[in-house]
């Protein structure tokens, strides 16, 4: 049996505007899938980069979420921590097909820190 690049994780629909969803992975990293009140999609690791609080239950504004423990606003976009504070959480390439939402199959199975954001081993 062929496998397909990419995940059909099920309907927009599924996700009410300004909210998200998590989905877990087996072996993996539980994911978040956010709609923004434009309906854009994203999915990022459900981890905040600073004490690992749970993105998925903080709030959206715009295409950032506030992180529901101490309040780190981190860009769905790039997963990067936003004003003076510094992490990144890894991003699931997403894309939306005829109302259903996809999640590029390698990326879930091995979310990755983009290699401009990856802490700096000590010297």
């Amino acid at each position: 049996m062929r496998v397909g690049k990419w995940l059909d994780i099920g309907p927009v629909e599924q996700i009410e505007p300004g909210t998200a969803r998590t989905l877990p992975v087996e072996g993996g990293e539980e994911l978040a899938v956010f709609r923004t009140m434009r309906g854009d999609i994203f999915t990022i690791v459900n981890k905040c980069p600073h004490k690992q609080g749970p993105l998925s239950q903080g709030i959206v504004h715009g295409n950032v979420v506030a992180c529901p423990l101490h309040n780190w606003n981190i860009s769905l976009e790039t997963g990067r921590a936003l004003g003076g504070d510094d992490g990144c959480v890894p991003t699931i390439p997403t894309k939306v097909e005829g109302g259903r939402i996809f999640l590029l199959r390698e990326a879930v199975l091995n979310p990755q820190v983009p290699a401009d954001e990856a802490p700096k081993a000590a010297a």
